[in-house]
């Protein structure tokens, strides 16, 4: 069975650590700024009065006039996702994380150990702690463990059997499956509003129709195979931070400071040798709010030079002046060198090279970002329907 464990409205959950008397009052996202003015995830207090994630600030205010805006937290978010992850794995999950607040895992491997399914999913729950009122689903099929983990209440686990998948799927809303939000639209104005709607319409038309993306959710819509589970390495994070007296908007100040950070991380005897392949700055900005990017480095380097010029154009980003500037190395290269080739590379040699930019790839985009084309009905007359894009495993 797989297992999908949901952290609902994790961003504002997260966010709102620093804000805890906001939790019971209508609160939302604030929109990043020089971004469209949409608020992101909501309070309960604030659903009840009728503001809803993705609505334009403006309307939301005006529906809600006590509304409470939050500044958005991606650092924080990452730090408190990762804290999860690592208690998950702590109690013996290998987890598979999605967007931070969801995550699945294989129940197979746990069953034995906690005494059943059930106790297992219970036991995860208890891992990621009450206070993110965390629910559990487990299926057959990763999409029908996320609906089920989406539609239980907090603190439950809800199991699906697969003979049961197409019917529990049926009455759902349509927005449970990975669709733009025009396409949503699109199809409720057709009078398509659940899952089973859809999965009732003619593949052939809804491809025609939607697209590839379309044929996917009328895939996932009918309960069909949507891909195994694969479980991350935990990673070998080194993090290195310098707190400044008083808040900094200078740019020169602040590469001075990441070059220091810089030398620091690169001293850390744990690193043993090996170049970093992504890394990560973040600062906690003056007035609570936090800012955080990645950078994946085409070729993996312990340069520090190559690392203030990759990361030293990051700092002209910062919204508003910092109080802490933290440097992470979130991934690290296999190997502790280069060897330079004389001869054009063949065989394993090539295909370790390719294995390696794939790697490249999957830590700057993610693991499900990497897909081949696989025929499936190369007779059809409509070009979505010939093949399809299915997740690459090696």
């Amino acid at each position: 069975m797989i297992a999908a464990l949901v952290i609902p409205a994790f961003d504002l959950r997260a966010a709102l650590t620093a804000h805890p008397v906001l939790e019971l009052a209508p609160a939302a996202l604030a929109p990043l700024p020089g971004k469209e003015p949409l608020i992101g995830s909501v309070t309960a207090a604030a659903q009840a009065k009728g503001v809803r994630p993705g609505m334009r600030l403006g309307e939301a205010l005006a529906t809600c006039p006590a509304l409470e805006l939050v500044e958005q937290d991606p650092a924080g978010v990452a730090q408190a996702w990762e804290a999860i992850l690592c208690r998950l794995e702590n109690a013996g999950f290998a987890v598979e994380p999605g967007e931070p607040g969801t995550a699945f895992f294989e129940s197979q491997g746990v069953e034995r150990l906690y005494g059943g399914l059930e106790p297992s999913l219970k036991r995860a729950l208890k891992a990621i702690g009450e206070e993110w009122d965390a629910r559990a689903g487990a299926a057959e099929r990763r999409f029908a463990a996320l609906a089920a983990a989406n539609v239980a209440r907090g603190g439950q686990a809800l199991i699906v059997s697969d003979d049961r998948t197409r019917s529990f799927l049926a009455p759902l809303p349509l927005t449970l499956l990975p669709l733009d939000r025009r396409r949503y639209e699109e199809l409720e104005e057709l009078g398509v509003k659940t899952i089973g709607q859809l999965a009732e319409l003619p593949g052939g038309a809804v491809s025609e129709r939607l697209g590839p993306d379309g044929r996917r959710a009328w895939g996932l819509a009918r309960g069909e195979e949507d891909g195994k589970i694969e479980a991350r390495k935990p990673p070998e994070r080194l993090v290195e931070t310098l707190e400044f007296p008083e808040a900094v908007g200078q740019e020169l100040t602040l590469r001075r400071g990441l070059g220091v950070l810089i030398d620091r991380v690169l001293e850390r005897p744990e690193r043993a040798g090996r170049p970093p392949r992504k890394v990560a700055v973040w600062a906690r900005l003056q007035g609570g709010a936090s800012w955080r990017r990645a950078v994946t480095l085409r070729e993996p380097t312990a340069d520090p030079a190559r690392l203030r010029l990759a990361l030293g154009s990051k700092l002209a980003e910062l919204p508003a002046p910092a109080l802490k500037l933290r440097l992470e190395l979130v991934e690290l290269a296999e190997c502790t060198g280069e060897q330079l080739e004389l001869v054009r590379a063949e065989g394993q040699i090539l295909q370790g090279r390719l294995k390696e930019g794939l790697r490249q790839v999957k830590a700057a985009v993610g693991a499900g970002a990497i897909s081949q084309v696989v025929e499936v009905a190369p007779w059809s007359r409509i070009p979505e329907a010939r093949a399809l894009l299915v997740p690459r495993d090696d």
